[in-house]
């Protein structure tokens, strides 16, 4: 009955305008792993896939994306440099084996250039999984063979042993690594946390569990109560070290279906996070150990398993608004999923629709980069000329750092905006510039994206560069500043720009 209540719901508002927001997520995976989104050959010189990343980053910025997930450790290994993990043969094609520019850092080019287009990069983490190809992949000098008790085989492939503390430990000394030496934005986990289930068989750690069982007597709880730990230290070092990085994750869409438990979701997946990942998202939400969720609602409205327009509700029921909320949507099923919805234009766009009306969320992800630029049914003109045809920030932190505004604002020969930096305070820094163009001066709407003219890290712009600039129209125009904890400043001054 809920379902169709939903779908009445939907039907009715679906033809509605779309209304934009000023602050969301607009995400983007770009997976690295198995060459899925970057680099498209692991051949390549450095050269060609630094400016293949480079293009990736401007193509999605022009359509609207504010916030790259960029997978930088996807089996224990590293896509930047490290003296912990080895390179990925996922970027030279021999697991260890270095690039042959030796001053090219992929995870440097991406924060770099991303920040320069006003992109947020948060570092995607895969915490416990080491080989997605075979074992005799791995470099001799793989932590795997140092300390091969910290592992487990599983079905084909080579896991961490998430009940072990050396593992924990491990994992910390990594992700902090990348912390203090990349301006990161925030860290990003997936779904794998304990491996997905392989032909009914248990995960090998019973070994583990009797050695180490941490007060329980229930092996899933004890499972549980792993993941919740390393969770809970994740945040606590990101926010000892960079309190304005932020960490996410991106779970299954399935908590846990209802017929396990009342508080579940009227679906009937074969897998959920809970009782087979043993990952307890909502209890992190809860305890504020994450900052934003992205459930990963990759089925469409009417699935009768899992129906997104079920599932869609009831993650904004149950996440708590301290946590900010995004949903994680299949681009790629636009192109690779079979089933009758996906290939009716454009499903993608019904559940943005759905989205606006029925569930109040923060934002979207999309996997992954690849197929999203392929403009999968029109997929990308919709966001560059609906959706996101105005610029968004993303959604700040709760903090007392407030952003300071820019002083002197003057227009120069005609055309050039100009304004002083904001000088850093107490540690402070400015993260970028909005620009803002009113027509109307008693009308100056600072929420609605729509007067935003542009995001810049520079303190001028040349107005007649600006696409879609009218020239002949009068505007007041004003910066202000954002600062790392994504808060934008008040403005403090207007000047007049009288079109010829």
């Amino acid at each position: 009955m809920r379902r169709f209540y939903w779908l009445l719901l939907f039907l009715l508002v679906s033809t509605l305008t779309y209304s934009q927001k000023k602050r969301e997520m607009r995400g983007v995976w770009i997976a690295t792993v198995a060459n899925i989104d970057w680099p498209s050959s692991r051949d390549s010189s450095s050269s060609f896939q630094k400016q293949e990343l480079i293009l990736l980053l401007d193509s999605l910025s022009k359509c609207g994306i504010n916030t790259v997930i960029f997978q930088i450790r996807p089996t224990a290994d590293a896509l930047y440099r490290s003296d912990i993990e080895p390179w990925s043969e996922w970027l030279t094609g021999e697991q260890g084996k270095s690039p042959d520019d030796s001053s090219f850092d992929p995870l440097q080019v991406v924060v770099e250039e991303s920040h320069k287009r006003c992109m947020e990069v948060h570092a995607w983490i895969n915490p416990y999984r080491v080989t997605n190809t075979p074992k005799s992949k791995l470099t001799p000098n793989h932590i795997y063979y140092k300390k091969p008790y910290l592992f487990k085989q599983y079905g084909d492939k080579i896991f961490f042993d998430p009940g072990q503390d050396e593992t924990a430990d491990y994992l910390l000394k990594v992700l902090k690594d990348i912390l203090v030496r990349y301006d990161i934005d925030a860290f990003h986990l997936d779904d794998y946390f304990y491996p997905y289930p392989v032909g009914g068989k248990d995960f090998p750690d019973e070994e583990t569990f009797k050695k180490n069982p941490n007060g329980f007597t229930n092996k899933a709880d004890w499972r549980r109560d792993n993941v919740n730990r390393i969770v809970m230290r994740i945040q606590q070092m990101v926010k000892e070290e960079k309190s304005w990085v932020q960490f996410g994750v991106s779970p299954f869409g399935v908590w846990r279906n209802k017929a396990k438990d009342e508080k579940g979701s009227d679906t009937k997946a074969g897998v959920t996070n809970y009782d087979d990942l043993y990952a307890d998202v909502l209890l992190w939400a809860e305890k504020g150990w994450i900052d934003y969720i992205a459930p990963q609602l990759y089925w469409e409205i009417g699935k009768s398993v899992a129906d997104y327009a079920i599932l869609a509700p009831w993650w904004r029921a149950n996440v708590p608004a301290s946590c900010q909320l995004y949903f994680g949507l299949y681009a790629s099923g636009l192109e690779v999923n079979k089933p009758k919805a996906w290939k009716t234009p454009n499903e993608l766009v019904r559940q943005m629709k759905f989205n606006q009306e029925c569930v109040d969320i923060e934002g979207l992800l999309f996997y992954s980069t690849h197929y999203l630029l392929r403009n999968p049914q029109g997929l990308l003109d919709s966001l560059k000329t609906q959706y996101y045809a105005y610029p968004a920030l993303p959604l700040e932190m709760k903090t007392s750092a407030e952003a300071h505004f820019p002083l002197n604002l003057r227009l120069e020969e005609d055309s050039v905006l100009r304004w002083d930096p904001v000088v850093a305070e107490g540690g402070e820094s400015v993260s970028y510039y909005v620009v803002y163009a009113f027509p109307d001066s008693s009308n100056c709407d600072f929420d609605d994206p729509k007067n935003i003219i542009t995001k810049t890290t520079e303190t001028a712009i040349d107005l007649k560069k600006i696409p879609g600039w009218k020239k002949s129209v009068m505007y007041n125009l004003t910066v202000t500043s954002v600062n790392r904890f994504r808060k934008e400043s008040d403005p403090y001054e207007f000047v007049l720009y009288v079109g010829k």
